[in-house]
């Protein structure tokens, strides 16, 4: 399980006085325990390592944000303290799909859900959320989807 992988990284990353590892690590784990308790008042349980998984990838995208924003904004040491967080983070996420690979999997489920047309491109990024959710870059599935479609 991921939330295995974490605590046992925690614990080689404070044997190592590794203080940069040690807090991003914690911060994985609060967002993760944060989740658990949201988890517990919604009525359908998530599998562990798929709500850990949406967790990381938030967090992930969120210091992808940051970072971009540090670099225009000339704060060049903040950029790296939050690329050092999300290199911690990416190192617990599942492999992802390399743009060939998601534009192949992308055109099978258009190709499955019988999608025609720009309109019918909620019923193909549906799919793409519950097969691939973890393995593919959502913000750029759309995109991709768009284009597959408009090409006919």
């Amino acid at each position: 399980m991921i939330r295995d992988e974490i605590k046992a990284g925690l614990i080689t990353a404070m044997k190592a006085r590794d203080s940069e590892k040690t807090a991003a690590l914690r911060l994985i784990q609060a967002a993760v325990r944060y989740r658990d308790i949201e988890e517990r008042t919604e009525s359908d349980a998530t599998d562990d390592d798929k709500l850990v998984t949406e967790v990381l990838l938030k967090m992930a995208k969120q210091r992808r944000e940051s970072i971009d924003m540090y670099e225009k904004g000339g704060r060049p040491e903040l950029a790296a303290k939050e690329q050092s967080e999300l290199d911690v983070i990416s190192s617990f996420l599942p492999k992802q799909m390399s743009e060939e690979e998601a534009k192949a999997a992308i055109a099978g489920l258009i190709k499955e859900s019988g999608a025609s047309s720009i309109k019918e491109m909620g019923k193909v990024m549906g799919l793409i959320k519950e097969r691939y959710a973890t393995q593919m870059d959502m913000s750029k599935a759309g995109p991709m989807v768009k284009a597959l479609l408009a090409q006919g």
